[in-house]
């Protein structure tokens, strides 16, 4: 989807294969990155070349004695629920969503199940969920490629409570209060990077989660950008380097 996901599971994958000695299953459609042994031996998997379907290949993978398990998209109920599966046995599972925040991501891995079976499954994802790496890409401001932007959501006891309550609206605010323990919010990584300016005040209302925060910033003939997208004006608040002046000069 562009997010640049694939790039950030194969480095996850690398940094264990350098470091440990496990074995790790990855299920692909299709494989973008090859893996050679290194610590690690790494069997790669592509669907429908080498397996039939990611079910297939995740329960071969239970019965292989895997210990890391990638599963490169999770986009129906059967594989979810192997994957679940497969983390409640202690396997380390890595799996993507087509979701750009945290709590889209719990979200979506239960509302594909029909709502007899969603309490099961908020316990399950409560007692397993290690962590959410949500993944955006952002032009950089002087046109030389794309710069990944993450929102990073760290289980703890909290997050375990909110998903097993099925609250994922609070998910947010122990984001944003958990700074200290490595947590990101989406919109203070695009606000950083804005900061520095390394992005344009453009691409970061563009990617904004709250519109409000950035509209502020763009340059005067974009304003009515802001407007469409329903945001309301705000205090008016100063970057470094004075970068929207910049920009409106140029």
């Amino acid at each position: 989807t562009g997010s640049g996901k694939s790039t950030t599971l194969a480095a996850l994958i690398d940094y264990i294969n350098i470091n440990f000695a496990r074995h790790i299953v990855t299920i692909e459609e299709p494989i973008e990155f090859v893996h050679n042994n290194k610590q690690s031996i790494i069997t790669q998997r592509e669907v429908p070349a080498n397996t039939r379907s990611f079910p297939e290949a995740v329960r071969a993978a239970l019965r292989e004695d895997a210990d890391v398990v990638l599963v490169g998209e999770m986009r129906d109920l059967e594989t979810i629920s192997l994957a679940l599966t497969a983390a409640e046995t202690g396997l380390l599972v890595f799996g993507t969503l087509h979701t750009n925040n945290a709590r889209k991501s719990v979200d979506r891995m239960v509302d594909v199940f029909p709502a007899p079976r969603q309490p099961q499954v908020r316990t399950m994802l409560a007692n397993s969920l290690r962590g959410v790496l949500a993944q955006l890409l952002l032009k950089k401001a002087d046109g030389l490629g794309r710069l990944a932007v993450n929102e990073i959501l760290i289980a703890n006891a909290a997050v375990a409570a909110i998903i097993r309550e099925g609250a994922t609206q609070k998910l947010q605010d122990v984001i944003v209060s958990g700074r200290a323990q490595g947590m990101q919010f989406m919109d203070d990584a695009i606000w950083n990077v804005l900061q520095q300016r390394i992005v344009s005040p453009h691409e970061a209302f563009m990617k904004a989660i709250d519109k409000n925060r950035f509209k502020q910033y763009l340059p005067t003939e974009e304003v009515a950008l802001g407007n469409a997208a329903g945001s309301a004006p705000d205090d008016e608040q100063k970057l470094p380097g004075n970068f929207v002046k910049q920009q409106r000069r140029a």
